[in-house]
């Protein structure tokens, strides 16, 4: 098949789930023999080639103008969806939260182009919650019902938007990770050891405030305890503050973006990993994490509860005493008990989110669609 792909960020330029997700997805149906091309933005640097091809597909970048609330604007993008949907078999976009998204879903319908779209959470944490509440009853719901196929990670999503009478066909496909890559690593991250594990965007959401509070609540009975925060973001001058007013600022370390084929050793070696975000889709970090054989703790919302339970700690959302209970309890459990948990969470992962799957129930939507009476 011809596949277009729509999506604001790609990896490795941009870190984050949705680039990372759209990267992988490309990747292995580029294996698989399709042909994929990815329409995107260059969010702002100027540098990148406007197109090129790398692990198998190919690469069309837009040059942004602006960037408001973390949203790429490439006017340039506009024509060549409205001219160049027509040759392709697909149009699978990606998060109907981007200008590109309704440009794509506009330019698809007008060319009659099948459309998939894959909801990657419904909720922007950049974006304001008054200005979200005016978008998505608006101009996100043309993205929705211009799809013919929506694509969400968990029931949760689903049901959200058949109760926001979204009547497009929805189908639940798991997030996926590389359960080759993210495993128990024979090396270690390069960070003396022990220490606890955040890795995401700093940006209020995410939680990475609450994590630091906590951490200072237990580095007393945890001498040798560090806290390592993987990522960046505009939040992170105010993180830093933050722990300097906590007294704990020489036993965190802000390790800023890490490439991805960097991580697993850096998750892997880590005590415990924490994900106190107050909004989510289905995180890839956390499963990454469990691939690892890294126990979790991470806020309590629906679609992490079948993913965590039994495996790691859920708590409360905004609740720094409580993260701090659940930290100083892992970190006092029986080692044995901890590595046992640890494998628990990655077999987990093995049954239920590799990539291959991934890849192969989205590739069957796709012919599902193309299949069906016009």
């Amino acid at each position: 098949m011809d596949v277009m792909r729509v999506v604001s960020s790609l990896y490795p330029e941009k870190m984050g789930g949705i680039g990372l997700h759209a990267h992988h997805l490309s990747r292995l149906q580029a294996e698989d023999g399709h042909n994929i091309t990815v329409y995107t933005s260059d969010n702002g640097d100027s540098s990148l080639p406007r197109r090129e091809t790398r692990d198998g597909y190919e690469v069309k970048r837009y040059r942004q103008i602006a960037r408001p609330m973390n949203n790429s604007i490439t006017p340039g993008i506009v024509p060549d969806l409205v001219q160049e949907a027509k040759d392709y078999d697909v149009v699978h976009i990606h998060s109907h939260l981007y200008f590109s998204s309704l440009v794509a879903a506009i330019a698809s319908t007008l060319r009659r182009k099948p459309i998939v779209l894959t909801n990657h959470g419904l909720i922007s944490q950049s974006v304001p919650k008054w200005l979200q509440l005016t978008y998505l009853p608006t101009v996100g719901r043309v993205a929705f019902e211009a799809a013919d196929r929506i694509l969400c990670y968990h029931e949760r999503d689903r049901n959200e938007l058949l109760d926001r009478g979204i009547r497009t066909d929805i189908e639940v496909i798991h997030n996926g990770i590389d359960c080759e890559q993210f495993a128990p690593q024979a090396t270690d991250g390069g960070v003396s050891s022990p220490y606890i594990v955040f890795v995401g965007r700093l940006q209020p959401g995410k939680g990475a405030h609450y994590l630091i509070d906590a951490f200072s609540r237990i580095a007393g009975s945890h001498p040798d305890q560090r806290l390592v925060i993987v990522g960046d973001g505009p939040r992170r001058d105010e993180l830093e503050q933050l722990a300097r007013k906590k007294g704990v600022a020489e036993r965190v370390e802000f390790m800023g973006e890490v490439p991805n084929d960097e991580l697993p050793a850096i998750v892997g070696d880590a005590d415990v990993f924490a994900l106190p975000s107050l909004a989510e889709g289905l995180p890839r970090t956390v499963l990454e994490a469990l691939a690892c054989e890294t126990p979790v703790i991470a806020t309590d919302l629906e679609q992490l509860r079948p993913l965590v339970d039994g495996v790691g700690r859920l708590i409360p959302p905004e609740s720094p005493p409580e993260l701090a209970d659940a930290l100083d309890e892992l970190l006092e459990m029986d080692p044995e008990r901890r590595i046992e948990m640890g494998m628990e969470g990655r077999e987990r992962i093995l049954d239920d989110y590799s990539w291959r799957d991934t890849v192969e129930q989205t590739t069957a939507v796709y012919t599902d669609i193309l299949e069906q009476p016009s």
